[in-house]
């Protein structure tokens, strides 16, 4: 069988750890030139280039794309998965806050996918993935900022959708449920009880269990795959059930 992947290139930000490690691997096995973007290198390795890039400051994303337009000279999948959370409700969330995470989660998707479009123009096979959450679609306690956010990257990914359709680049979206990465660990240890929180987490899902960082991951790499060049304005929820199940207890 035809490895639809083969030859290509992709940028995944967040790529040190989690999901974004996950998509890597997954992309490295099928042939895929794999460039991460992240604050640290993590743990990837061999599966990706590492260039370093804090997706919430302007110049440090100016600085990685000039870094990786130095190496390569195309650009086929943007996987933007870097973003950051938050816990606490409108009431007690700070302006400062507000600000640090939509500057993170969504201004931050913007300003990579800014100086990706242009190579990605020059694709056949141009896809972007956003990373959103269950959050933009459920109301979910103690995640207002963060909530907010992952409902801006759904808007925000019909919009580039609609904007690049006739670019050829297709452009869809994640919903991941509560997923076992580093990040949700950071977030438990906020807990008093960090086991106690993570049961109740568990508990919440119809599955009974989190979703694992590689079940995002292939349904990342199933929307960027050009096999689906039909895919496009589309949110996919891998949550365990966790949005259109209700379980009776």
């Amino acid at each position: 069988m035809e490895n639809e992947f083969a030859g290509l290139t992709a940028i995944i930000t967040g790529a040190g750890s989690g999901i974004g490690l996950e998509v890597a691997k997954g992309l490295k096995q099928r042939g895929v030139n794999v460039f991460g973007f992240d604050i640290n290198q993590g743990d990837m390795g061999f599966v990706a280039t590492f260039i370093k890039c804090d997706i919430g400051d302007a110049s440090s994303v100016d600085a990685a794309f000039a870094e990786f337009n130095k190496v390569s000279n195309k650009l086929d999948v943007l996987v933007n998965n870097a973003g950051i959370g938050s816990l606490t409700t409108v009431e007690k969330e700070t302006d400062e806050v507000w600000h640090k995470v939509l500057n993170v989660n969504v201004v931050g998707t913007a300003r990579v996918s800014r100086l990706a479009i242009p190579l990605l123009r020059q694709s056949k096979h141009a896809a972007i993935v956003n990373t959103a959450s269950v959050a933009a679609i459920d109301g979910i306690p103690n995640r207002a900022a963060y909530s907010a956010s992952k409902g801006a990257i759904l808007a925000l990914t019909l919009a580039m959708a609609t904007d690049h359709l006739p670019d050829g680049i297709r452009v869809n979206a994640v919903n991941p449920g509560t997923t076992d990465t580093p990040w949700v660990k950071r977030l438990l240890d906020q807990a008093d009880n960090a086991k106690v929180a993570k049961i109740a987490l568990e508990a919440r899902q119809p599955m009974g269990r989190l979703v694992s960082p590689s079940e995002i991951a292939n349904a990342i790499i199933f929307l960027a795959s050009p096999a689906q060049a039909s895919i496009t304005g589309t949110s996919l929820n891998i949550d365990g059930g966790l949005h259109s199940l209700r379980i009776p207890k």
